[in-house]
């Protein structure tokens, strides 16, 4: 294995730049069917064969995923196989897709996420996976974005075992070392994580934290493994304290969190990791999405309800922003109660009053008038005359239903009046429906 160095480091004694060897084309040892198997996907991801738009890059990345995962259930060795390809075609194929967004960037990173695992379980022999992790090595360093830097944030799991991720620091670490200790600008080695994870597979504990004193900007991305080699280490309230002093430093508040809430659960102290970092660690792209990873990752430990209840009290405010969740548990009172205290979707509220129409028209009808009142206050998105009959109409269904029409039909009545008086336009739509005008 040849030393892996880059560019622009420089050899702090003498002064002069340290060449990068040539490296050797790896001897190509394919997994069992690897070369009898065609994979959809590589026909697809050729360099530059993705225009600006990222959607299309998006969805095909999605699609090589699902069928890389699909054959994975049969076949570890191949669907490794398989997942190493598809990094190496990757970069060079969207290289001209807008970045812009951050659409495409997520879409790669969900994607390490998801085959990293496949490649590290994979059942093959050591010179299959060695080859594999130069392949991938290789990858990085022609990763011109770069978009597939966060593989050497898994680079030990990669190696799967503590003697291949031994070798890979040894081959690692000077080149590190070297740069951490030159206070030049611009001296970077892409890397750095990848040695640092394959130290803390390794078990080198002492040494990973030796190497990071000489990390001057205690960065969070390089830090997270000197608490990961602390709890390694049993020194579990050690690395919690650790990890704190870093998210003083510079805030990086959710990465620590999840930092922190992994090393508390893997040492099993559960009421901990729930109360100090739960909340923080799991914050989705929509709340009801919040709760669920919550409660999935502390299934059996903590009442769903609770966990609601928690989350609910820590966004004062924003109480109608738990509706979905509360429908999702069955608690429709409280659903109810946080319809009409905080500001809630009315769309989400109209179709909840929809769907319970005939099983609870008593639910239907509070939600639907709440879906109402927060439409009267100007709530929602590119509301339409469409979302205001969707609110009203099953609410005077579920009210025709329980015989309570008249008292619904006076509620929404009072709140039409006012409206007409200060020109609000659902007003002006449901007027006809009470012969104002």
């Amino acid at each position: 294995m040849p030393k892996r160095l880059p560019n622009n480091v420089v050899d702090l004694r003498t002064g002069k730049p340290i060449e990068t060897p040539k490296k050797k084309s790896a001897k190509t040892l394919p997994a069992t069917g690897a070369e009898l198997h065609k994979w959809e996907f590589k026909p697809r991801f050729r360099r530059g064969s993705f225009g600006w738009k990222s959607q299309p890059a998006i969805t095909r990345i999605r699609q090589a995923v699902s069928e890389i995962k699909k054959v994975a259930r049969k076949d570890t060795a191949l669907a490794g196989e398989g997942a190493v390809t598809f990094f190496e075609r990757l970069s060079p194929a969207i290289e001209k897709v807008d970045s812009s967004s951050g659409s495409i960037g997520s879409a790669v990173n969900k994607a390490i996420e998801d085959l990293v695992p496949i490649i590290a379980a994979a059942t093959v022999d050591q010179a299959t996976r060695e080859e594999w992790l130069d392949r991938l090595w290789k990858a990085l360093e022609e990763d011109q974005m770069p978009y597939l830097e966060s593989i050497g944030d898994y680079w030990g799991e990669l190696c799967s075992i503590e003697e291949l991720a031994s070798k890979w620091t040894d081959d690692l670490i000077d080149v590190v070392r070297s740069c951490w200790s030159d206070d030049r600008p611009g001296t970077f080695f892409h890397g750095a994580t990848a040695c640092l994870s394959a130290l803390l597979k390794a078990g080198r504990n002492d040494e990973l934290l030796e190497v990071l004193k000489l990390e001057r900007h205690h960065m969070w991305h390089y830090q997270q493994f000197g608490a990961r080699a602390l709890a390694n280490m049993g020194k579990v309230s050690e690395a919690i304290e650790f990890a704190e002093t870093c998210q003083n430093l510079h805030g990086d508040s959710m990465w620590v969190a999840r930092t922190c809430e992994q090393i508390l659960l893997s040492a099993g102290r559960i009421d901990e990791a729930y109360q100090h970092y739960a909340i923080a660690a799991n914050q989705e792209n929509s709340y009801l999405s919040t709760y669920r990873a919550i409660a999935k990752k502390y299934s059996g430990s903590i009442q769903k309800q609770q966990i609601l209840t928690d989350l609910i009290e820590a966004s004062p405010g924003e109480e109608g922003k738990w509706f979905a969740a509360a429908k999702e548990l069955g608690l429709l009172d409280l659903a109810a109660e946080l319809a009409r205290k905080g500001p809630c979707d009315p769309k989400t509220l109209s179709r909840a009053a929809r769907d319970h129409v005939e099983s609870n028209p008593m639910f239907a009808i509070d939600v639907g008038l709440a879906a109402l009142s927060w439409l009267f206050k100007g709530y929602g998105y590119e509301m339409t005359s469409a979302d205001v009959r969707a609110a009203y109409d099953p609410t005077m269904k579920a009210a025709r239903a329980i015989g309570t029409e008249e008292q619904v039909h006076g509620k929404i009545s009072e709140a039409v009046r006012l409206g007409l008086t200060e020109n609000n336009w659902v007003a002006g739509i449901l007027a006809p429906d009470f012969e104002l005008s």
